[in-house]
Parts: C-alpha cells; structure tokens; sequence
C-alpha cells in the first residue's frame, strides 16, 4: 500500500500541475480588422521590434501585472522568454532609449474593455475570458 502512495502522490501532482496551466491567447477587438499574427508577429509587437500589424494599423500593445500566471505563460510561449530575461530586455531598451515595456493594466476585466474599446489594441487572456467582444488571433 506504501508503494501505491509513493507513485499515485507524484503522479496526481504533476498532473494537478497541468491544469495549473492557462490556455492563454493573443486577442484584439472584435471590430479589428486583424484576424490572425504568427507568433513571431505577436512577439515583435510585444517586444517593440514594431508598431505596426502586418496588414498596417497601428499596434498598441496592453501587458498585465507582473504577478500574473498568465503574464509569465505568455512570454514564455511566445517569445520564448522567463519573466527575469523579459525585465532584462526591458531594462536594456529602457536604458539605451531604444523603446518602452507595454503599459500594464490589472485585470482581465479591465483588459478586455480596453481591448474591446480599440481596434489598434492587442493584449492577451486566457482563452476561457474571451467573449463577443474580443477575438484571438494567436494561439501559441
């Protein structure tokens, strides 16, 4: 019986670490004309490599707070980047006047009224957040 709980423990963890996971998506207004970015796409406007959607328009990228899962779920999938490599890059482009970090905004909520208000606006929620008013265009 000790064997079972010594191999079920681990394995109900890891796999109640899965679900920990959100399922997080780039998102644009629902009046964007913009339908779909490649990754690479959506890491440039999130890194300030552009400014631009690939079609034209402007790119306004919004980030949520520093503490978020799904920040950190974010930039890892899609720039490939952990949370102290991303405030190091900013850091850097800060420094040499190169460009700025997206402006924060705290809330899915808040995000989502933003977003929905403004077609140049990308931003990023979990997938289960989305509704009428807002549409992914990226999934990594």
């Amino acid at each position: 019986m000790r064997t079972f709980f010594r191999l079920a423990f681990p394995s109900a963890m890891i796999f109640g670490l899965g679900l920990a996971h959100a399922d997080v998506v780039a998102v644009v207004s629902a009046k964007s004309s913009v339908t779909d970015l490649t990754k690479d796409q959506v890491s440039d406007i999130f890194l300030g490599k552009t400014s631009t959607f690939p079609k034209g328009g402007q790119a306004v990228p919004i980030d949520q707070t520093g503490d978020s899962p799904v920040r950190d779920e974010f930039y890892t999938k899609m720039t490939g980047r952990t949370a102290a490599q991303l405030k190091s890059y900013w850091a850097k482009q800060t420094f040499s006047g190169k460009g700025t970090p997206p402006k924060v905004i705290s809330g899915d909520a808040e995000i989502k009224k933003l977003i929905a208000a403004n077609p140049n606006i990308i931003g990023y929620l979990d997938k289960s957040k989305i509704d009428a008013t807002v549409k992914a265009v990226c999934a990594p």
